[in-house]
C-alpha cells in the first residue's frame, strides 16, 4: 500500500545561486557552493528523487512509476516515456537568471526539446526584487532581434516588482527571467529544456560564457505576449482554511492554503496531489500513516489514497498542486 511520500532533495549548484535554502528552510546544502536549485520531486533521467520516509525509503520515484504508476497517477497523464508528469523545485536566485524561453508544444519536437509550462510562487523577496516576464507592449520581433544584436534585449522585457506571496504563471513560449534576491517555489512540467536569449555577459561556473540559443528562442517566443500580470485572485474562506486559486491549466492546478494553528482540512480524494509547505508546520494523515512537514518540504500524495487530512501544527501556508 502506498502512502504520502517525502523525498531527499537534489541540490544543483548554479552561478546565480546562494545559501538562502539553508537559512530559510534549514536544508543541508553542500558547503562552499552557490546552490541555485533544490529539486524536491523529480523523475528526470539521472535525477530521480529518492524516498525518505516509510517502508519504501531508499526506492526512488522512477521505481514508483515503473511499479505503481496507476496508483500514483489515477487519472493524471504521465510525461514522456511514462515519467512522473511534474517537476517541483525551490530556486534561490542571488543574481539574475538568463533571459530565456521554453518551447511551446507546437514547436518543441522540431527544435529537439520538451515543452515547459510552469508557475512561480515567491517565497522570499528582497525589497527591490522583480521578475522579467513577457514583452513590453508594442515590441516587435524585428525590434527584439535588433536588440539581441546590439546587446540591449533586456529593454524589451516587461519588468514586474514582486514580494513574498506573489505568483506568476508562465506558459511555454513566454519569455522570462528571475531577478536577483528571490526564493521561488517552482511547479512545472517534467521538462528541462531552456533556450537562453541573453545571459548578462557573464561566465558560467567553468569560467566560460554560457551557451545562447538565439534561433531556438526566436522560434519559441510568443511575440504577442505583452505585459502579463501576476495572479490576482484573492483568498476565500473554505471552512477553517483560506484558499486562493493560483493556476487552472490542462497540465496542473495549484491553489494556496492558509491555516491557523490547529485547523484541519481534507485533500481531494482519488487525485494525484503534491503538498508544498511555504511556511509553518503541518501534519499529513492518511490511514495509519502520518507525515510531518515544515517550510520548504514537499509531499507526493498518490491518487490511490482515499482520504488524506492536513492538520496545521502551527500557523501555516502551503501550495496544493493537482496533476491533470
Amino acid at each position: 500500500m502506498l502512502y504520502p511520500f517525502i523525498f531527499r532533495p537534489i541540490f544543483k549548484d548554479r552561478i546565480w545561486g546562494g545559501r538562502e535554502l539553508e537559512r530559510l528552510f534549514a536544508k543541508k546544502i553542500p558547503a562552499g557552493k552557490p546552490i541555485g536549485e533544490s529539486w524536491e520531486i523529480s523523475d528526470r533521467p539521472g535525477d530521480a528523487s529518492v524516498i525518505a520516509n516509510g517502508p519504501l525509503a531508499g526506492k526512488d520515484l522512477r521505481w514508483l512509476m515503473e511499479n505503481h504508476a496507476a496508483e500514483i497517477l489515477g487519472g493524471a497523464k504521465p510525461a514522456a516515456d511514462g515519467r512522473f508528469p511534474l517537476l517541483c523545485k525551490i530556486l534561490d536566485a542571488r543574481e539574475k537568471l538568463s533571459l530565456q524561453v521554453h518551447p511551446p508544444a507546437s514547436k518543441a519536437a522540431e527544435l529537439g526539446g520538451e515543452p515547459k509550462t510552469e508557475m512561480w510562487f515567491i517565497a522570499d523577496a528582497a525589497p527591490d526584487a522583480s521578475l522579467y516576464v513577457g514583452l513590453k507592449r508594442g515590441v516587435t520581433r524585428t525590434e527584439f532581434e535588433k536588440k539581441i544584436a546590439d546587446g540591449g534585449v533586456a529593454d524589451c522585457f516587461h519588468r514586474i516588482p514582486v514580494r513574498a506571496g506573489d505568483t506568476m504563471f508562465l506558459p511555454s513560449g513566454r519569455v522570462h527571467a528571475i531577478g536577483d534576491g528571490l526564493v521561488i517555489f517552482e511547479i512545472q512540467q517534467n521538462s528541462d529544456t531552456t533556450y537562453r536569449v541573453f545571459d548578462w555577459n557573464r561566465t558560467g561556473l567553468d569560467g566560460k560564457p554560457r551557451e545562447l540559443h538565439i534561433a531556438q528562442s526566436l522560434a519559441s517566443i510568443d511575440f504577442n505576449d505583452f505585459e502579463p500580470k501576476l495572479v490576482e485572485a484573492k483568498f476565500v474562506a473554505d471552512g477553517k482554511i483560506q484558499k486562493r486559486p493560483l493556476v487552472n491549466d490542462p497540465l496542473f492546478n495549484v491553489e494556496a492554503w492558509k491555516l491557523n494553528s490547529g485547523a484541519n482540512g481534507l485533500l481531494k480524494s482519488k487525485k494525484l496531489q503534491i503538498v508544498a509547505v511555504t511556511s509553518g508546520e503541518i501534519e499529513i494523515k492518511s490511514g495509519s500513516t502520518s507525515v510531518n512537514l515544515s517550510a520548504g518540504q514537499f509531499s507526493l500524495i498518490p491518487a490511490s489514497l482515499e482520504q488524506t487530512e492536513i492538520l496545521a501544527k502551527s500557523d501555516a501556508a502551503l501550495l496544493r498542486v493537482e496533476a491533470n
